[in-house]
């Protein structure tokens, strides 16, 4: 098991990237990737080795956060201001972390399926039928949401009319 416990600090950063991604606050993501983390660790028998850990792990948080977003009502997701997801990436100068903060805040105001398909997809790098899988929807399903997501994002950001 301590390969699996390896893999799963390997994993810590993209983890909270994803959280992030799907709660929108930073405080959110941290709960959902210790909830995630938590069940993970849980139910670590049922991951069988030399599979991906990390879309076992997406589809983990996914399920945690639908399972948070419907304990609380989806009335109450609370949004990160711009300032905050402006130090968001590290050493970059001003502009990086400007523009990065404009594109954490384009990605939030995304509807919730379009945000997990570019997440994984774009963000993440799975492969289309491994978001597929952690999304667990059809193919064609999730291209359509990438499509639409990625076209939002664009005009959201100014870089198509």
């Amino acid at each position: 098991m301590a390969a699996f416990e390896n893999e799963m600090l390997a994993l810590l950063p993209r983890l909270r990237r994803f959280a992030r991604a799907l709660a929108r606050d930073a405080a959110d993501a941290d709960d959902l990737c210790q909830a995630a983390i938590e069940k993970a660790l849980l139910a670590r028998e049922s991951w069988q080795p030399g599979t991906r850990l990390d879309s076992w792990m997406y589809r983990i948080m996914r399920n945690a956060w639908i399972d948070a977003a419907r304990a609380r009502g989806r009335a109450s997701e609370t949004f990160v201001d711009a300032e905050a997801g402006a130090g968001v990436g590290g050493d970059g100068g001003a502009e990086a972390r400007v523009a990065l903060g404009e594109v954490e805040a384009a990605m939030r105001r995304l509807p919730d399926e379009q945000r997990e398909a570019v997440a994984l997809v774009l963000v993440e790098g799975l492969a289309y039928k491994e978001a597929a899988d952690v999304l667990d929807i059809p193919m064609g399903t999730l291209t359509s949401r990438l499509v639409r997501g990625r076209q939002a994002l664009m005009v959201d950001l100014g870089e198509a009319a």
